[in-house]
């Protein structure tokens, strides 16, 4: 298992920024998904286990627009995480780190994923500009890739 560091990306988001259904830590009806950095720095991870309501066409299986969802969250949070480390900077309680947003997500579905079983998505940077990031993700459930994404974010200032 790929040990993490142990602040939320997504807790670390300003306060303008932390009402997203899928990962905001202040929306109450959210999802509520958590990113955290590789102690390395190289990677980020999200573990999350999903209710039943989130099931697919298929019976007992998660259906594609949540993984999408996981995908997005996961992927502009793992984006701000390295352009944060990328400056030198640490992930601490009093981070403010700036925010990312999906400009474009391409996703393979690999097989079905079971909704019973935790979801593990992993993140690694392919590229890094001024203001665009690269990201590479899988899926795994139940030790199994199940879907790959790759997706390219973009900064926004805080006052978009």
């Amino acid at each position: 298992m790929l040990e993490t560091r142990t602040i939320a990306i997504q807790d670390r988001y300003g306060e303008r920024f932390q009402h997203c259904w899928g990962c905001g830590p202040k929306n109450d009806l959210g999802l509520h998904l958590k990113t955290y950095p590789s102690i390395d720095g190289k990677s980020c991870i999200s573990r999350i286990k999903l209710e039943n309501a989130y099931t697919g066409g298929v019976p007992s299986n998660v259906f594609g627009g949540m993984i999408a969802t996981i995908f997005d969250c996961h992927g502009t949070a793992s984006a701000a995480w390295f352009a944060h480390h990328q400056k030198g900077l640490e992930l601490t309680k009093s981070t403010v780190i700036g925010r990312f947003i999906t400009a474009h997500l391409e996703i393979d579905y690999l097989s079905p994923s079971p909704i019973e079983d935790e979801i593990v998505v992993t993140s690694t940077l392919e590229e890094l500009g001024e203001r665009k990031a690269i990201i590479a993700m899988e899926m795994t459930v139940a030790t199994k890739v199940r879907a790959k994404a790759k997706m390219v974010a973009v900064a926004v200032k805080d006052h978009m």
